[in-house]
């Protein structure tokens, strides 16, 4: 059946109407065939987009098999999907699309004796080996999406990862699938005796005739299977037709993984776990260039490494260009390629014991590479931190041409991975395309990432002819078209070139056994879509230029290669580590997903399905729970700052309209506070008194559960305004008053002024009314952002231009220096020149001030970083102090607060801040003994502390205070004991 004859797809929106209403009818799970939603799940991580004909979450394996028969009613094709990360275009088509992730993500059963697990397809890599770590066991492949992809997903693409060097790809520990065909037939399958094979022919019925099938089949094309087949530990490319050999014990199950959802929806997977290293060592080997690196790698994995991988300097630039990891890398032995190496041994010492001896033979070997040794935990995270952001960190490289996929994992036996890199460098060069080079060398799996031209036809005509030549080349070493990502449209065209006509027509029969009326992710794999067709960008590609507030430099600038920054890999969707995104881990909702927000808001500009442009409610709707907590920013390989997008859409949204009660009371707060601190106490008494506090909160839209928070009775302002000025002649620094310091906290700003006196200083604090507006972004306020900014920029010029040093209390304001401010005002060289001089009071102390002698206090502390201070200035500052000052101290990986400025305030929203706190920032304060201080420098989750437990959270200037009196106190006690004494 050739792919311009397979059967149409006559779904008009009334027909989609009448089989949405059919799926609803009979699941009890969720289904989406609004365009919003369509919109959503129109791409995954890949170079295709076809927009589905509608969403379904089902909840349950017979929601699954009822949707699956509805479809077939209608005649509607069917995609299954777990964390959309697929690369080669497999996961997005024009059918109804079964999201699994959502509810179908359960560990059923892990039989540590047996070593095996059954799970449901939607449930999380991570979850599943967090689950088996308990019994010592492992799921041995690991793609670097593992804190979020499915297992479903990688049965789907055969799967592998670094890891994979310990027990092969996804397919090598699959035991047992249970899975539904296309006419509704459910079965389990696996591997099969002759004993079994006569059994299941004995029965009888459609799994009989399937099996009957499936042996004719294999019978007819064994020799050939056994001829074309490349025999190399990541052959991913085509379907595995080679399970099927009786050699291979006819495992009907591993001969279905890596089919793509083209043959089969799996309902549930047995699959094998493999005995877990508890201690590992990594080695990283630097090598004068990638290639010399990639000839050592056959070799390298005689000496028993749990994981071989590589990358080149390339790579590591381009990182340092983005802002990923740039500590990170420079923790890279001397080099121009790397190989990283882990070793696992049951104690630390037997693990570094493997890579001692290692180093010990390269060392009498001629050229020895570079060595570095890494056993401590936090620098072996690092490592593999700049590793597994290879994909985000080589796609959107500031002022370069983006990268794409479409030939980013081919793979060669593993000795010949040399000779094949500089084939393929040539071949790049010949195209005058470029890309990083990384991957699993150990495995000969070469990963890269390429600037083709997408847009143009002579691009895109180029890119075809690239990918065709490089076809050619790994066949001529023996390799496959695919070593990881699967075939999809991306590579299908070309299997011929790699099987020959014989295997592709086999091939064919495989998916025809399994799905006769060719309704099972049709295109993909077997008679697919040409590698040019359903390109998301393409000579139709011409997103308006729009005129934005923001000027994103990073992006030249245009705000449509702004809406091409999400590539798709999903980290936003992890559901621990990091911050990002607190939204989708309290629903699970892809719409809540920083991905699936970029996602709308590329389909924005794209018009032909989301069509409301700045208007548009599913945008809206999407955006509505965006904490604007930037934590995308700080955690998202390519650096989504959604944050900003969600302004940037609210501003537009919102023109000429009436925003909601809860944003001119929060946006505006610092007016509020003004008015208030002449009167605080009638304020106080109208915001706090049963009744009227009441009224306060509906008419300011703030959820009833919530406390208004109190003015302070004399802002720090005024108290400043009315001291002596101290260390008059020292260095000055002016300290920012911002609004929530100045008119709720000011004993956190007086500490400051205690400790930057303490320092040395003369503090100096603005006596105009300035604020920098961050509450305003929230809403889209970004005309009155822009006027708060300038004053600052008019008034404090002088002192700008002079250098003074300006020191933030608040995260979230310090922020809109460092960030917005050059991002509204990006060629204002006041604007730059306050960026670079702002600080945050730990930084300061730490790169401006190290000289202080900050006095120990050896106390206990948990620490929550804000989300702000994460993403844009980070930590690292923060815990040198903390260590400067002997804190015990330990700094929760607990996501975001909840609050987030207004967000946790409104109505509409207390259930999620609540929900999003609980999660680990609040079990973590009221597990922490009482002795025990809590520091947070956040204004907003000090007070999502102090509203639902009983403590109070310090904010880091307080604890220094606390120090320095304390050490006041004891200094005069033993000037007083010496007294005595004598």
């Amino acid at each position: 059946m050739d792919r311009e004859n397979l059967p149409g797809i006559p779904f008009s929106e009334d027909t989609a109407k009448v089989l949405a209403d059919e799926i609803r009818s009979r699941i009890q799970g969720e289904v989406r065939f609004d365009v919003g939603s369509r919109a959503l799940y129109a791409t995954d991580a890949s170079n295709y987009r076809q927009v589905p004909i509608g969403v379904v979450i089902p909840r349950s394996k017979e929601d699954v098999v009822e949707t699956i028969a509805a479809c077939k009613k209608h005649g509607a094709p069917v995609l299954s999907r777990g964390g959309g990360t697929s690369l080669a275009g497999q996961c997005c088509n024009v059918a109804v699309v079964m999201d699994m992730s959502k509810y179908l993500n359960r560990i059923i059963d892990i039989d540590p004796v047996a070593k095996t697990a059954r799970v449901e397809p939607g449930v999380v890599l991570d979850h599943l080996r967090d689950a088996a770590e308990r019994f010592h066991l492992t799921f041995a492949p690991d793609p670097a999406t593992h804190t979020h992809n499915t297992l479903g997903g990688m049965i789907g693409n055969n799967s592998c990862g670094p890891h994979s060097v310990m027990a092969g790809r996804t397919s090598d520990n699959i035991v047992e699938l249970e899975i539904v065909t296309y006419d509704g037939v459910r079965m389990r399958v696996g591997a099969t005796d002759n004993g079994q094979f006569t059994r299941i022919i004995a029965e009888g019925g459609p799994r009989a005739a399937v099996y009957a099938r499936l042996k004719a089949l294999r019978d007819e094309y064994a020799d050939e299977i056994r001829r074309r087949f490349p025999r190399i530990p990541r052959r991913v490319s085509g379907y595995n037709l080679d399970d099927l050999l009786p050699e291979n014990g006819f495992h009907v199950a591993r001969a279905l993984v890596g089919s793509e959802g083209t043959c089969v929806t799996v309902l549930e997977a047995t699959v094998r776990l493999v005995d877990s290293p508890p201690v590992r060592s990594l080695l990283v080997l630097g090598y004068p260039d990638i290639c010399i690196a990639a000839d050592h790698a056959a070799e390298l994995v005689e000496w028993g490494p749990i994981a071989l991988e590589g990358m080149d300097e390339g790579l590591v630039n381009d990182m340092t260009i983005s802002g990923i990891h740039p500590d990170d890398a420079k923790l890279l032995p001397n080099g121009k390629g790397w190989l990283i190496l882990e070793f696992g041994g049951q104690t630390r010492q037997e693990a570094d014991d493997k890579a001692r001896k290692l180093m010990v033979f390269l060392r009498t070997q001629d050229a020895p590479p570079s060595m570095k040794l890494f056993d401590n935990e936090e620098e072996e995270k690092k490592i593999w931190g700049v590793r597994e952001s290879s994909l985000g960190a080589t796609a959107h490289v500031p002022h370069k041409r983006l990268t794409w996929e479409g030939w980013e994992d081919s793979a060669v036996p593993p000795e010949k991975l040399g000779d094949y890199l500089r084939a393929f460098l040539a071949l790049l060069k010949k195209y005058h395309y470029r890309g990083d080079v990384y991957g699993h060398f150990g495995q000969g799996c070469l990963h890269v990432r390429i600037d083709y031209d997408l847009r143009t036809a002579e691009g895109i005509r180029h890119f075809h002819d690239f990918v065709s030549e490089a076809a050619e080349t790994v066949v001529e070493f023996g390799g496959s078209l695919s070593g990881e990502h699967g075939d999809g449209q991306s590579r299908a065209e070309f299997l011929p070139k790699m099987f020959g006509p014989d295997l592709v027509h086999a091939f064919q029969l495989f998916k025809g056994i399994w799905d006769p009326t060719w309704k099972m992710n049709p295109g993909k794999v077997v008679h697919p879509y040409r590698q040019t067709e359903n390109l998301r960008l393409g000579t139709d590609y011409n997103p308006p230029q729009v005129v934005t507030f923001f000027k994103y430099l990073d992006d030249d600038g245009d705000f449509g290669r702004t809406s091409l920054r999400c590539v798709g890999v999903g980290e936003c969707r992890r559901s621990s580590k990091g911050t990002m995104c607190p939204s989708y881990r309290a629903t699970g909702e892809e719409m809540h997903s920083t991905r699936g927000r970029a996602r709308l808001l590329f389909e924005m500009l794209h018009g032909d399905v989301i069509k409301g442009g700045w208007r548009d409610e599913a945008v809206a709707e999407a955006l509505h729970l965006c904490l604007s907590c930037k934590g995308c920013k700080g955690d998202c390989p390519v650096s989504v700052d959604m944050a900003t997008y969600k302004a940037e859409f609210h501003a537009h949204y919102y023109q000429g309209r009436l925003r909601p009660r809860s944003a001119y009371a929060f946006g505006l707060i610092d007016r509020w506070a003004r008015l208030a601190s002449h009167m605080p106490g009638m304020v106080n008494f109208l915001t706090q008194t049963p009744g009227f506090s009441h009224l306060a909160k509906a008419v300011a839209g703030v959820a009833p559960q919530r406390r208004i928070p109190e003015f302070a009775a004399t802002t720090f302002k005024q108290w400043f305004a009315r001291r002596p000025l101290c260390n008059t002649g020292s260095p000055q620094v002016m300290l920012w008053p911002d609004t929530f310091n100045n008119h709720f906290h000011p004993q956190v700003a007086q500490a400051a002024v205690t400790v930057l006196e303490a320092a040395g200083y003369q503090v100096m604090v603005p006596t105009q009314p300035l604020c920098c507006g961050r509450p305003l972004y929230d809403s889209g306020m970004l005309n009155l952002a822009q006027r708060r900014l300038r004053q600052i920029l008019d008034t404090l010029r002088p002192q700008i231009r002079q250098g003074m040093p300006v020191i933030g209390l608040e995260p979230a304001c310090t922020a809109v220096f460092r960030d917005e401010l050059v991002n509204l005002f990006p060629y204002d060289q006041d604007a730059r020149r306050l960026q670079q001089q702002t600080w945050l009071l730990s930084e300061f102390l730490e790169r401006k001030a190290s000289h202080f002698v900050l006095p120990p206090l050896h106390e206990k502390a948990i620490v929550h970083g804000h989300c702000h201070h994460k993403a844009v200035m980070k930590m690292n500052d923060e815990e040198a102090v903390l260590k400067r000052l002997a804190l015990d101290y330990r700094l929760l990986d607990a996501g975001c607060c909840g609050m987030a400025g207004g967000f946790g305030f409104e109505k509409d929203k207390y259930a999620i801040s609540i929900q999003i706190g609980e999660q680990n920032l609040l079990p973590a304060v009221r597990q922490a003994a009482r002795q025990t201080l809590i520091v947070a420098n956040g204004y907003s989750c000090r007070e999502q502390i102090a509203q639902t437990t009983d403590r109070r959270a310090l904010h880091l200037a307080e604890v220094i205070e606390l120090a320095l009196r304390r050490r006041k106190t004891s200094g005069g006690s033993a000037a007083r004991q010496r007294s005595v004494a004598s």
